[in-house]
């Protein structure tokens, strides 16, 4: 039986919900949904597990939702509330006793190069003094590509200049941060289940889509659902829902969408 699925860790925007010192209605707010950690999951496919991106909240969502080994980790980005949470994944090099792979751009190879220098010693010994993670590059911008033997297709565009890399395996795509991109991107993403893709708030941001950003391209791509994600406390989620299409829902921690 499939049981191939992507289970959010984290749907909130790049401070979490709630936010500290905010006592808007939506970070008081006692309804689940509405308590974000940064944006991030696991993809159960082929039995791999499979991280997508390592933030600040890393370690808790590993804890909170029973996370005890991954296979690798597929960064989509080098900002902070992507991979501050890198340190925390020494666990799983100490117990493989092997550095865990880790699939990005060339791009993101220097960033964490530089930002994790001690994950990359210059000698050998013990496993505290060894080889933390095993960077493997995707070396195109769109098109096929293999991480742990597994066929996924990536795609790229940009935040603040900032190169992302996004990802579909099968029917299911991950497309977050995205703010400028070309119309390539549409050709990649054609024939979705499910599109997950960020959508900060309704109202503008210099580096996010907006919703209405969010429903258009949504309308080009033409997925059978699409679940928003990467949100600031800006929305409440079900008041959210109510004005949104039936085919787009509202992300939250812990949902699990199955991958057929």
């Amino acid at each position: 039986m499939n049981n191939e699925r992507f289970l959010f860790t984290g749907t909130g925007g790049s401070m979490g919900v709630p936010v500290i010192g905010c006592h808007c209605p939506v970070c008081t707010s006692p309804v689940k949904e509405n308590k974000r950690l940064r944006s991030a999951g696991f993809l159960y496919v082929q039995d791999k597990v499979i991280a997508i991106d390592a933030g600040p909240d890393f370690r808790t969502q590993c804890l909170r939702y029973g996370i005890e080994d991954i296979d690798g980790i597929f960064v989509t980005h080098t900002h902070a509330d992507h991979i501050n949470g890198l340190d925390d994944v020494r666990i799983f090099h100490f117990r493989k006793k092997a550095p865990i792979p880790l699939m990005l751009s060339e791009v993101s190879t220097e960033d964490i190069e530089a930002r994790f220098h001690y994950f990359f010693p210059p000698f050998k010994g013990d496993m505290s003094q060894s080889k933390k993670i095993d960077l493997q590059i995707v070396d195109k911008d769109f098109g096929d590509v293999e991480f742990l033997g597994i066929p996924f297709k990536v795609v790229t565009y940009y935040q603040a200049g900032m190169k992302i890399t996004g990802f579909r395996y099968k029917s299911f795509a991950y497309i977050t941060d995205i703010q400028t991109y070309s119309d390539e991107i549409y050709e990649h993403l054609q024939g979705l289940d499910t599109l997950v893709l960020s959508a900060l708030r309704w109202t503008p941001s210099l580096v996010h889509f907006t919703i209405d950003d969010a429903l258009t391209f949504i309308d080009k791509v033409k997925p059978k659902k699409a679940l928003l994600t990467h949100i600031a406390h800006d929305l409440e989620h079900h008041d959210t829902l109510e004005r949104l299409p039936d085919h787009v829902r509202v992300a939250y921690d812990g949902l699990e969408v199955p991958i057929d």
